[in-house]
């Protein structure tokens, strides 16, 4: 089939808009998270995207979008590890026209932003050298089959189990929020809580880091979503309005609800119902009116705005929201999808209730939604816990409370003209603080010289 180059170069922008919504969430989890650790936190985004995206070229791909065989409703095999003869190869299956190293490229930035988004819970507490024999573990096991399950077809008598189930997940609701965000749960609850967590607060340390985050991510996506229809066509350019509508949504519908329950309109809270409409309409974004997507955004930045208080009642430390916006939010629309869908919209979907497309399509919804969530959870916690016993997942106290920037990378973010983030100004004047002692210099010229 002869190449679209409208539409390669579409997803060709859409891959490197969907790649840079990694570096969005290392800004949005570096902001939200302390300045003794921020540099970790960062760092832990940006491993995802140098560990999965060598996986995904190796093997990565075939088993996720790869024939399995007798095997192929779960998983796909290694026909094409390490893309061996894709080099030219146009993805004339489809009908797409687009050069299938491009579609590789695409899917590749959906598998390390997944990973990404798992790293959010840990904050502050995690090996690094241990989320590094995560990321591999995890990607293999986790994420592979449930992306083979929800998207592959061979566009004939063979498909993942969900896919041939008939349940819709455009983008990703399914493998890539719910997946990270129950993932995320386990293994927080792996890892445990941080020192005097819940009794001492963990205020964001940079909101304008946060800020820059959300917008970084709701740039980047617009090729997430959009790029999902493999084209530049009508389907695009549905899924496009309604990413930016639902978002709009989302952020209004939090912020609403923080001033009634806290009496304040927060730039937190912006950036987070921002970050839970994006993740809500993920799924549903080509199925759905654009009214529909008002509708979807209001009800997710609602529901993830309760939800995000969650773990202070259930006692589990999720550091910076990926269950409550996540997990929750991708449930949300998943779920949705089964109510608000139609196929005046798209002919590839399925008509939601209020559709008169009556429970059934709300039925299969929930069954994918179930699926990930259990699959996902049991198979994260095992890898932790294996991980944790081998060569343990958490840090040292003493690295904890005295920062894992400093423990971890021999680096701090901020360098106040010689004073360690989070010493005073007024402190290290008046020599009070053994950050700035005789000793403390020392130590930190054997940082540097250890750097």
């Amino acid at each position: 089939m002869k190449i679209d180059s409208g539409s390669t170069a579409w997803m060709l922008v859409s891959t490197a808009l969907v790649l840079l919504m990694t570096p969005g969430v290392a800004f949005f989890y570096g902001g939200m998270s302390r300045a003794k650790s921020v540099l970790n936190m960062m760092m832990m985004s940006f491993a995802s995207i140098a560990v999965v995206g060598m996986i995904w070229v190796v093997y990565g791909y075939s088993l996720a979008f790869g024939d399995g065989g007798g095997l192929s409703s779960f998983i796909g095999g290694f026909g094409d590890a390490g893309l061996v003869g894709l080099e030219k190869a146009a993805t004339a299956d489809d009908g797409s026209g687009i050069p299938q190293l491009v579609f590789v490229a695409f899917q590749a930035t959906f598998a390390i932003i997944t990973v990404a988004l798992i790293s959010g819970a840990v904050a502050d507490r995690a090996k690094f050298g241990a989320w590094l024999v995560f990321t591999v573990v995890w990607a293999t096991l986790v994420y592979l089959p449930i992306a083979h399950w929800v998207w592959w077809s061979n566009g004939d008598d063979k498909a993942g189990w969900i896919f041939d189930l008939g349940a819709l997940d455009f983008a990703g609701g399914t493998v890539v929020h719910i997946n990270s965000g129950v993932a995320a749960l386990a293994l927080a609850l792996v890892l445990g809580r941080r020192k005097n967590w819940p009794k001492e607060p963990s205020r964001p340390h940079n909101l304008p880091f946060v800020l820059l985050g959300a917008a970084l991510l709701w740039f980047g996506w617009f090729g997430f979503n959009a790029g999902s229809a493999l084209a530049a066509n009508e389907t695009a350019a549905v899924a496009f309005i309604n990413t930016m509508v639902a978002t709009c949504a989302a952020g209004f519908a939090w912020i609403v609800v923080e001033k009634l329950r806290d009496g304040a309109f927060t730039t937190l809270g912006m950036a987070s119902g921002i970050v839970a409409g994006l993740v809500a309409i993920t799924p549903a974004c080509a199925f759905v009116t654009p009214i529909g997507a008002i509708a979807l955004g209001l009800v997710a930045g609602a529901v993830c705005a309760f939800a995000v208080g969650l773990k202070y009642k259930l006692g589990y430390d999720d550091s910076l929201d990926v269950v409550g916006v996540h997990m929750v939010g991708g449930i949300v629309g998943a779920l949705l999808i089964g109510i608000l869908a139609t196929t005046a919209v798209n002919d590839a979907g399925a008509d939601g209730l209020l559709a008169g497309g009556g429970l059934g399509l709300l039925g299969k919804q929930a069954v994918a939604v179930v699926a990930t969530l259990a699959y996902s959870f049991v198979a994260t916690f095992v890898i932790a816990k294996v991980i944790d016993l081998v060569m343990g997942f958490r840090i040292p106290e003493d690295e904890e409370l005295s920062g894992i920037d400093t423990a971890t990378h021999a680096e701090t973010a901020y360098d106040f003209g010689g004073v360690p983030s989070g010493t005073s100004l007024a402190a290290a004047a008046s020599h009070k603080s053994p950050a700035v002692s005789e000793g403390g210099a020392a130590s930190t010229k054997k940082v540097q010289a250890d750097a």
